[in-house]
């Protein structure tokens, strides 16, 4: 196999160690490509890379990225629920209090963003779609019959 040309001081070897490091940060939500940004981790392609080739990797990514995406569900939820910049005080004396319509937008648009994110990256838990099946991922929809009386 040849090797990769990598920029210096990125590693392109897998150690338990940069992987342990991905997977916690997936875990808090975090994003492979921001992860790979930093110097002293491997490129993106290096990461999809390690994955094809190692099965325990891949689904150790698996499972931290389904517990980022909690961890964003709970970020929204944080988000929302912070009403500490809602209001700002105006006025000569200071004493008007009026809604802080920029705070309240900018909150809603950073809320609205990871709820679209989290439907496109696991719409089965996140997504608006309701699919009716006999109970098992691997049945198929419900079909309705009506029969006319005999």
């Amino acid at each position: 196999m040849a090797k990769e040309a990598k920029a210096p001081g990125r590693p392109s070897t897998y150690t338990d160690d940069i992987a342990a490091e991905i997977c916690e940060r997936l875990t808090k939500g975090e994003p492979l490509a921001a992860i790979c940004r930093d110097d002293h981790m491997p490129a993106y392609r290096t990461v999809y890379d390690w994955q094809k080739a190692n099965e325990t990797f891949s689904a150790n990514i698996a499972c931290a990225r389904e517990a980022g995406f909690d961890a964003i569900a709970v970020e929204c939820l944080n988000i929302a629920d912070d009403t500490s910049s809602d209001d700002k005080w105006g006025g000569e004396s200071g004493d008007v209090r009026t809604a802080n319509s920029e705070w309240i937008s900018r909150s809603k648009l950073r809320v609205e963003t990871r709820l679209k994110l989290l439907a496109k990256w696991d719409p089965k838990r996140y997504g608006d779609k309701v699919a009716l099946t006999g109970g098992d991922d691997g049945d198929k929809p419900l079909t309705v019959v009506i029969r006319k009386p005999e």
